[in-house]
């Protein structure tokens, strides 16, 4: 059974503001490395990663890995990042296939778009970030530490 050890919410209202406001979600998680992110199409789950992939000072240009599903990126301190999109997988085999336990498993980052897809595959201590569009523009990051 998991259970929510720390909530937080994040709001930021406006694209201009992203970079503090992933800087304090990243200073409210510490040193979590397994982060999913959820919320609807258009919400802003890459946006926040490339962020995420700044902040970390990521060498690469970071994409979404829609269709390849993970991305591997490095940091100029030479950390690496695995960036993963699930959005198109068909089955749970899939994911199998690219040795999932590998990257979840590794001690690296891992930031997880469409978490939910995989939901039983996710390692039990993770960090959880979802996203909520207001109509204003504005969004809410709510922010988990799951244990």
């Amino acid at each position: 059974m998991k259970k929510i050890m720390t909530t937080k919410n994040f709001i930021c209202n406006n694209l201009h503001d992203l970079p503090k406001t992933a800087k304090q979600i990243m200073q409210f998680f510490g040193n979590s490395k397994i982060f999913t992110i959820t919320g609807n199409m258009g919400a802003g789950k890459t946006t926040l990663i490339k962020k995420i992939c700044e902040l970390k000072k990521v060498k690469e240009i970071v994409n979404s890995p829609t269709f390849s599903i993970v991305n591997e990126y490095n940091t100029v301190s030479g950390e690496k990042i695995y960036h993963f999109d699930f959005y198109r997988i068909n089955n749970i085999n899939e994911v199998y296939d690219i040795g999932y336990e590998d990257y979840f498993y590794s001690g690296n980052y891992c930031l997880i778009e469409w978490a939910e897809k995989i939901q039983e595959l996710l390692p039990e201590k993770r960090s959880s970030i979802h996203i909520i569009e207001n109509t204003d523009g504005s969004r809410v990051f709510e922010c988990s530490y799951i244990n």
